[in-house]
């Protein structure tokens, strides 16, 4: 198989999200190894994330320091200082939103969850726009609105995973189309999460800053003309998998490089590449997609990548948000690394 499921990164979406058993690696920024220990978890609390990447979702961060934090807080919620609440305050008419800070409360009533998701999702929606517009997504990194903005709905649906019964009262109160969209990522981040295992006790994850956005793109797009597997697809499967290639670790069960591939899976459709090349591990899982059934048969093409229907569930859920608006590609590539453990979720990367 190509891969287990590293340890759910949950980036709920994924959450997602992604990843799927408990070990999964993931990705922050520098080189050296980081330490997951329950004992030194952070407080954050709320990701998608991919079959390897949704809860479990992890990673041992590259040359940065061991993050140690007082112990999680309420599953699905995160502790906020007075400071960083005031931040979240409506601002003058006229004035630019401060973006959210990485602790900002979460609400827990459904009528001001919902309104915190709407605004955040318009207010990432057009910090997006602005990057591609004005920046580069091509080669440097996204603008500190886009990062904290993505990662405060993140959040939001982290917790809107963790809390059914809230998350069934929010989806009421939100615009129709926006209904959707949520449903679609809270429904991708509770398959991944089920298939994840709490880490219980000291576990060491590599992660690195990803590739930029549109490289990334470039490149499932060149995988897409010369397979005929739709980028998209290519894409979600690299979200839920390692986030974008910030998880570096290999899986509990070995599978390795951008695209967790299980070495003798890649013997076979490796083409001869590098397994933690980018370029060759986006064409190498296009090639085995392809080979599975798709772009015929997604369903089976992905239940051939991964064992497992929850997977192949939240995968095309991402995909399909990817579809409905490129923005949303953007959004999840800005999604950060979560791990799930015994004592709470613990965020790996990003501010």
């Amino acid at each position: 198989m190509i891969a287990s499921l590293l340890g759910l990164v949950v980036a709920i979406s994924g959450c997602a999200t992604s990843q799927s058993a408990a070990s999964q690696d993931a990705a922050a920024q520098g080189s050296t190894s980081q330490d997951t220990s329950p004992n030194t978890a952070s407080q954050d609390s709320t990701s998608q994330g991919s079959p390897s990447q949704d809860t479990a979702q992890d990673s041992a961060s590259q040359g940065a320091p061991s993050r140690s934090t007082a112990p999680p807080a309420a599953p699905g919620q995160e502790t906020a200082s007075p400071a960083e609440e005031s931040s979240q305050q409506t601002p003058p008419a006229g004035q630019v939103p401060t973006p959210p800070s990485p602790k900002a409360a979460i609400p827990t009533d459904p009528a001001q969850l919902a309104r915190s998701l709407a605004t955040t999702t318009a207010e990432l929606r057009r910090a997006i726009d602005a990057w591609r517009r004005d920046g580069d997504p091509g080669k440097g990194e996204p603008p500190e609105s886009v990062v904290l903005l993505a990662l405060h709905q993140q959040r939001i649906y982290r917790y809107l995973v963790l809390n059914p019964k809230v998350a069934d009262r929010t989806y009421a109160k939100l615009p129709k189309a926006l209904a959707g969209q949520a449903k679609d990522n809270v429904t991708a981040g509770r398959d991944l999460r089920s298939l994840v295992r709490p880490i219980s006790g000291a576990v060491k994850f590599r992660v690195q800053p990803p590739k930029p956005a549109d490289f990334l793109l470039g490149h499932f797009r060149y995988a897409e003309r010369r397979f005929g597997v739709e980028w998209e697809v290519l894409a979600a499967v690299m979200f839920v998998e390692t986030k974008f290639g910030r998880v570096r670790s290999p899986s509990h069960t070995g599978a390795k490089g951008p695209m967790q591939f299980m070495p003798r899976t890649w013997d076979a459709y490796g083409m001869g590449g590098d397994i933690q090349d980018t370029r060759d591990s986006l064409l190498a899982a296009a090639n085995y997609l392809r080979a599975s059934g798709a772009p015929r048969d997604y369903r089976r093409a992905l239940y051939a990548y991964n064992h497992s229907q929850a997977y192949v569930n939240a995968v095309l859920l991402h995909a399909r948000q990817i579809k409905q608006d490129i923005r949303n590609y953007y959004a999840y590539y800005n999604w950060q690394v979560f791990v799930v453990t015994t004592r709470g979720d613990r965020r790996l990367t990003g501010p």
